[in-house]
């Protein structure tokens, strides 16, 4: 599980881990809330209703669900390819969630570089400012509540180190799930 407050980079990443890897497959969300620009065409999200939302939930369609800053959002429960790992780009509320069900998951807490990055990277994606502002002051528990149940913590400073760290962190979850011995470090 791929968590962090919003603008610290998890759509970015989640992207370009999956552009790397194809046995990687990500878990694409719901939400109610409207689209930012490019996001569908992007397919980051499925966007859907308020209705539509609830009904699914009451079928019992979801891994993790949650209420964010008045808009629904959830994680379908996965369906991947075979031989596929599944990456979830999730709040900290749903990583919670989703743990009580899998405490054998691997939670990535990742984290911009600073708050004022953070508020540039939401206004870069036409955030307004009174949703930066909430977004920015709701990042604070989300990395407190985060750090309690992330195994790793990576800083988004710069997208070449950020996915290199990234891709180091899912080839040794990869080995230590596969049983393998991890080679010694020098």
């Amino acid at each position: 599980m791929l968590i962090g407050p919003g603008g610290a980079g998890k759509g970015t990443m989640a992207a370009e881990l999956t552009a790397r890897d194809p046995t990687i497959w990500l878990s694409r969300s719901w939400t109610t809330r409207a689209a930012r620009p490019g996001e569908q065409e992007r397919g980051a999200y499925v966007f859907v209703d308020r209705s539509t939302f609830e009904e699914a939930v009451a079928q019992g369609r979801f891994f993790e669900w949650a209420e964010f800053l008045d808009h629904l959002m959830g994680t379908p429960i996965p369906d991947p390819p075979q031989g596929s790992d599944v990456l979830l780009e999730i709040d900290v509320q749903g990583a919670e969630q989703v743990l009580a069900l899998r405490p054998d998951a691997t939670v990535i807490l990742l984290l911009p570089p600073s708050p004022e990055v953070q508020a540039e990277r939401l206004a870069a994606r036409g955030d307004d400012e009174e949703h930066i502002r909430r977004r920015v002051e709701l990042g604070r528990s989300e990395v407190e509540r985060g750090a309690k149940i992330a195994a790793h913590t990576v800083v988004n400073d710069d997208l070449r180190q950020t996915l290199a760290d990234l891709t180091a962190i899912v080839d040794r979850t990869r080995t230590a799930a596969s049983g393998a011995a991890e080679p010694e470090e020098s």
